[in-house]
């Protein structure tokens, strides 16, 4: 059974993280989320669950305004060509259904399945936004404690900086 939102605060207690959550509507996009600023501080992100003909299966977390090449982001990470996770993948490999995929839910993941990136620009910011498991929440948290509950999740973030998408190529 996958960690619910109260596990996930529960664990983040225990590792003596503190966080701030602010209840919404659901959001599914990155475009509907925008619609918070001002209204909850730090970075806003975007997290892709992808998978490659290999299974291999690879979590991007970049800034919400991060225009990624998924046309050759496989390059700079050193996989087959990506493709986006199944919804039944995503809630195999992480326990979250499509618009709450979050590095969160590497609390799921025991096992080390989901190989995380992070994307270099978001590490630049001290203070990080993620959706706890539902979509219906927002979990700011600091950098440097979302670093840590990673790695106690039992995970080791790439951090790389993705190419981004060519001019026009919409």
């Amino acid at each position: 059974m996958p960690a619910t939102k109260e596990d996930l605060f529960a664990r983040l207690k225990a590792l003596g993280i503190e966080t701030t959550t602010t209840d919404h509507p659901p959001l599914f996009t990155v475009e509907q989320s925008q619609a918070l600023r001002g209204r909850i501080p730090g970075a806003h992100t975007k997290n892709l669950l992808l998978r490659d003909k290999k299974r291999r299966v690879i979590l991007i977390v970049a800034l919400e305004d991060a225009e990624i090449d998924l046309k050759r982001v496989h390059t700079v990470i050193g996989c087959g060509r990506l493709s986006f996770a199944s919804p039944d993948l995503l809630l195999a490999m992480l326990g979250v259904p499509p618009g709450s995929v979050t590095p969160f839910a590497l609390i799921n993941d025991p096992e080390r399945r989901v190989e995380l990136i992070l994307d270099e620009a978001l590490l630049g910011h001290d203070v990080l936004n993620f959706h706890p498991l539902a979509n219906e929440a927002t979990t700011t948290i600091s950098r440097d404690d979302f670093l840590r509950f990673v790695e106690a999740c039992g995970h080791r973030p790439r951090v790389l900086r993705l190419p981004p998408r060519p001019a026009g190529d919409g």
